[in-house]
């Protein structure tokens, strides 16, 4: 949320009503000239005085032409642009800050920075308007650091940079995720006139937010005396952009107890964070809000809530909103695609992006890729995702990331083609990292290969030696295969290393409040309850030939233990007091932390068929629909 250096009022002509006032204003002016020098000249000293330099004493000339040139900005006229500068160079007016600034400005605008930045060295006289417009065209279309020189350049030159001068230094610093100049600018911000300045602000809070600095990022708001829409919108967008989607959504309740009105960039943001957060009540909330504050024909509320109901279930609701986008733009897309991706809806991923590339003509980016190989990984379509990854790298382009990687390193390694994952492995011209060797290592567990478990686990602790979810990982392996000792000894590593194993936790939010559990939970209030609900179900699951599933305990004790200790599994827990706590009918939504066990799996199903509704698990892999009996993963996960 920076200022535009050349900002314009609401009520500003739209682009087609500029280009007819330039073709007005050069049909009047320009019409005259009956030789024009070469457009090619891009220069700022004139030449000797000529015949036309009585032009340089009309007011009324002088005017003219910072209207054409003013007009020709608004429009993105360079042709026209490019003829008047021409015009300029003889018309002895010489290089004119107010005109030349103009056209700098111009070059700038229409991708020229090279000529922009050529006029600019040429000018004797050089106000800051003039740097910032520099500054600006650096700061967005790069290169980045070009902008941070000329920064530092003003002070050489004596210019004192002002409040539009900062947010773009700070942009350009956030996007070269370069923290020490932006703590720099920051300190002198501070001394001057500027430092409670809201678009400045805004500007700092935002450079540290895409550094990683959260805290600073609070700490500068906090001390802002003052705070408009601008200030928090940075602030929320800083806590979604780096993983804190409750404290997003919390600031944004404290955005509106403050008197503020949310805006359109406010509801993008805070709608984003619910969707991290699978937060699927307060996601509506903010859809209706939107729509009762009249942006509901935005599509950047609609591509956000598209983004928001995929990520906490609602597939079907994020299409219907897709299907409503009044231009649908690459970012739709790849959340639609995404969307199916993540819930295992392969065909419906692979149809949306065969419409994308031939009826809308729309060509994919990388992530649209991820979403696609993550749409076969997660419906086991192995050869398909070979296809996919050679049509991003031979026809698009596009160089594979990690992600893309570990996409295809998932789906051999579910299907059982090691020799292919490692293969694929050992040759990346990229490293892998933790991502990579973690899903070889899941398709070891699922299919018992200790020797390449062993391997990736190697791999892991060089990379990640405090995760404890990497030795279990292994320990599990271990004790699938029978191979106790080796599983016994593995864990004493973890107990030497003072690592402990990430509990698993389920969460449920009913009525805007969210319910967490964890295995044999026993402290919520309704507990009691929560496990009678369980032992009717096991009943009735019993009766239709439930047999409990102990593999997945992986602890070397007798079988009635496991039973108890899968029967706790935190997921029953959150879906018992969901039904407990909701009307027949109402569809539930459970987060885990961790990967559904395949009891837990069979016995959702099951209960899902039971009481006749909807579950929806979204675990740390992906979502799992449990509909009448039947998972939307088909048994693949």
């Amino acid at each position: 949320m920076l200022p535009s250096i050349l900002s314009k009022s609401r009520n500003a002509p739209s682009p087609a009503g500029h280009r007819r006032r330039l073709r007005h204003l050069l049909s009047s002016s320009l019409g005259r000239a009956t030789t024009l020098p070469p457009t090619t000249a891009i220069a700022a000293s004139p030449p000797s005085p000529s015949t036309n330099s009585h032009l340089a004493s009309s007011p009324h000339t002088y005017h003219h032409y910072t209207s054409i040139l003013q007009s020709c900005v608004a429009a993105g006229s360079l042709r026209a642009g490019r003829q008047l500068h021409g015009r300029l160079l003889v018309s002895g007016l010489g290089p004119d800050t107010v005109l030349f600034t103009k056209l700098v400005d111009l070059y700038a605008a229409c991708g020229h920075v090279g000529h922009a930045r050529r006029l600019f060295d040429g000018m004797p006289k050089r106000n800051v308007f003039l740097w910032n417009v520099l500054i600006r065209a650096y700061a967005r279309e790069g290169p980045r650091e070009a902008a941070v020189q000329l920064y530092r350049g003003m002070a050489e030159h004596g210019v004192e940079p002002d409040n539009f001068t900062y947010p773009l230094v700070l942009k350009a610093c956030a996007a070269l995720l370069d923290m020490e100049t932006g703590r720099e600018v920051h300190e002198r911000v501070s001394g001057t006139r500027w430092g409670q300045d809201v678009f400045v602000c805004a500007g700092i809070v935002d450079m540290y937010a895409k550094c990683g600095c959260v805290d600073n990022a609070r700490a500068v708001f906090d001390g802002i005396a003052v705070r408009d829409a601008v200030v928090w919108n940075s602030m929320i967008a800083a806590y979604g952009q780096n993983g804190w989607p409750m404290e997003a959504l919390s600031l944004c309740r404290d955005m509106a107890a403050n008197g503020i009105g949310p805006t359109i960039a406010t509801l993008v943001s805070t709608i984003s964070a619910a969707a991290d957060a699978a937060a699927l009540p307060r996601g509506r909330e903010l859809h209706g809000f939107g729509w009762r504050r009249g942006f509901g024909r935005e599509d950047k509320l609609k591509t956000s809530l598209v983004d928001m109901y995929a990520k906490s279930g609602w597939v079907q609701v994020a299409r219907i909103l897709f299907e409503q986008l009044m231009k649908t733009e690459l970012v739709s897309w790849n959340a639609m695609i995404c969307g199916y991706g993540m819930h295992g809806h392969a065909d419906e991923a692979l149809a949306l992006f065969n419409k994308m590339r031939g009826d809308a003509q729309v060509s994919p980016d990388n992530i649209t890729f991820v979403g696609v190989l993550s749409a076969c990984n997660h419906g086991g379509m192995v050869e398909e995702a070979k296809e996919f990854f050679d049509l991003m790298v031979d026809v698009y382009s596009i160089n594979p990331t990690v992600q893309h990687y570990t996409c295809l390193v998932d789906v051999l390694g579910h299907t059982g083609r090691f020799e292919e994952a490692y293969d694929l492995i050992k040759g990346m011209p990229i490293k892998p990292d933790s991502g990579i060797w973690g899903a070889l290592l899941n398709g070891c567990k699922i299919h018992k290969n200790v020797e390449l478990g062993e391997l990736a686990l190697q791999k892991l602790i060089e990379l990640e030696p405090e995760d404890a979810g990497n030795y279990v990982h292994l320990s599990n392996i271990y004790a699938q295969s029978g191979k106790w000792e080796k599983a016994a000894r593995v864990r004493k590593l973890m107990t030497n290393r003072g690592l402990k194993k990430i509990l698993a936790c389920s969460w449920i939010e009913l009525k805007g409040k969210t319910h967490g559990f964890l295995v044999g939970d026993a402290s919520h209030p309704r507990s009691d309850e929560i496990y009678e609900e369980l032992e009717r179900l096991e009943g009735l699951m019993s009766d239709a030939g439930y047999v409990p599933d102990t593999m997945p305990v992986f602890h070397n004790v007798g079988d009635d233990e496991k039973r108890n200790m899968v029967r706790s599994h935190s997921e029953r827990l959150a879906i018992a007091f969901g039904l407990i706590s909701t009307p027949p009918g109402t569809k539930l939504l459970v987060t885990k932390n961790l990967r559904v066990c395949e009891d837990c799996h069979v016995v959702i199903k099951l209960i899902s068929k039971i009481v006749q509704r909807e579950i929806i698990i979204r675990d740390v892999n992906r979502y799992h629909h449990f509909v009448n009996g039947e998972c939307s993963c088909k048994d693949y996960w």
